[in-house]
């Protein structure tokens, strides 16, 4: 059943937040009316950051991505530190931030939902720096720092000033941001590349220039840099679809790789987002598709109730069939990485090879999909959820 949206009960909440702003926009509920709300509150009372960071995250959702950056550009440069109370916490976790889309961040929010974990959200951008380095104003009281950060080309700077800061912090750090620094697709290539049990099909990024002098081995795949969710992702047979699919970007630069093909022996394409908390592999979904781009949205597993039942079945037996079966890639991932949490988005070549797609500190897991079609999620993603809050207070324990 579709979630109604009940505009009163949204305007008397102080702050709305992501989760729940994205679970009606998952649900398919129409938000601009929303969007139109929080507008008028915003020019009645242009100082309440909140009405400006739940607007900019409506704006986004809706499509509106220039006009949203500058509502959560104009709440920032009001206000940087954003806390969601609890009572009693547990935990006090400050959560580093960057400005920028709902990729330039981890998600920090849907793996603390419903827990008693105190978070606040810093955003930090370069000009915060001294020249020293070190941030000239005070971090708010945390027992531990996780740095949410994606990487980026425009997040590399301040991931580099970040790095020497927090090198000697006093509280934990977790997700350093010299390991985040390195999950940009070609680097993230050269910790697996040529390592046994694991395909990664080696990243090499190119100019214009460099690109219209290179003869390929096709088929392969190609993307602008820092392009996520597929968006200008092309798979390319000839020379011929090289340069038309050149003609229709405006990007400088691109990733290129050798395209795999992974279907099964059924003709369809699975992709496994397993997260690593600790170390230990979790799976947050399985999209299966009749297309080589993957992604859960558009494998159509909402209108199949044979790819659900298969997902199904792949949650509940995971850790002693996919998990087991590719343990040592996994730790390998873990250990190269340094981080305490990632995502990766993989499948399995025909030879039995952990196949991946990209490992990255920023990929979104939730439990917002609808119970009647997805009743068998709730309890794995809970499993999920409890063991990165576990790993928080580990990091915490003497």
């Amino acid at each position: 059943m579709k979630p109604i949206l009940d505009l009163n009960a949204l305007q008397a909440k102080p702050f709305i937040g992501l989760v729940e702003l994205m679970r009606l926009a998952h649900a398919g509920v129409d938000i601009t009316p929303l969007g139109s709300m929080l507008i008028e509150k915003a020019f009645a009372r242009s100082d309440d950051v909140n009405i400006l960071l739940d607007l900019s995250i409506v704006l986004q959702l809706i499509g509106n991505r220039e006009l949203a950056l500058q509502m959560q550009a104009d709440a920032v440069l009001l206000q940087r530190s954003y806390k969601s109370p609890k009572q009693n916490p547990t935990l006090r976790i400050l959560a580093l931030m960057s400005v920028g889309d709902l990729m330039a961040n981890t998600p920090i929010e849907f793996l603390l939902e419903n827990s008693n974990i105190e978070l606040t959200q810093f955003y930090v951008t370069e000009n915060l720096f001294t020249v020293a380095g070190a941030l000239n104003e005070d971090l708010p009281e945390h027992d531990l720092l996780f740095v949410a950060i994606a990487e980026s080309e425009q997040n590399l700077p301040l991931l580099k000033q970040l790095e020497s800061l927090l090198a000697k912090w006093e509280k934990p750090v977790l997700n350093k941001p010299e390991c985040i620094a390195n999950m940009s697709r070609d680097a993230a290539c050269q910790l697996l590349i040529n390592t046994a049990g694991i395909l990664m099909p080696e990243t090499v990024r190119y100019s214009i220039a460099n690109l219209n002098s290179e003869r390929f081995d096709y088929p392969i795949i190609i993307r602008p840099v820092d392009s996520h969710a597929g968006n200008d992702l092309a798979k390319i047979e000839t020379e011929i679809e090289l340069t038309d699919y050149l003609d229709r970007q405006n990007g400088s630069e691109y990733f290129v790789a050798k395209f795999v093909d992974y279907r099964n022996a059924d003709g369809l394409f699975r992709k496994y987002r397993v997260m690593l908390i600790s170390g230990k592999p979790f799976l947050a979904h399985l999209a299966i598709s009749e297309h080589w781009m993957i992604h859960y949205l558009n494998a159509g597993m909402a209108e199949s109730p044979e790819k659900r039942a298969e997902e199904a079945r792949v949650m509940e037996n995971f850790d002693e069939t996919f998990a087991k079966k590719h343990a040592a890639a996994f730790q390998t991932i873990y250990e190269r990485s340094g981080l305490d949490y990632l995502g990766i988005d993989c499948s399995e070549t025909p030879d039995g090879e952990l196949l991946i797609f990209e490992i990255d500190s920023c990929m979104i897991v939730h439990a917002i999909d609808p119970i009647d079609l997805f009743p068998y999620k709730p309890a794995h993603m809970e499993k999920l959820f409890s063991a990165f809050q576990q790993m928080l207070i580990n990091a915490c324990l003497p």
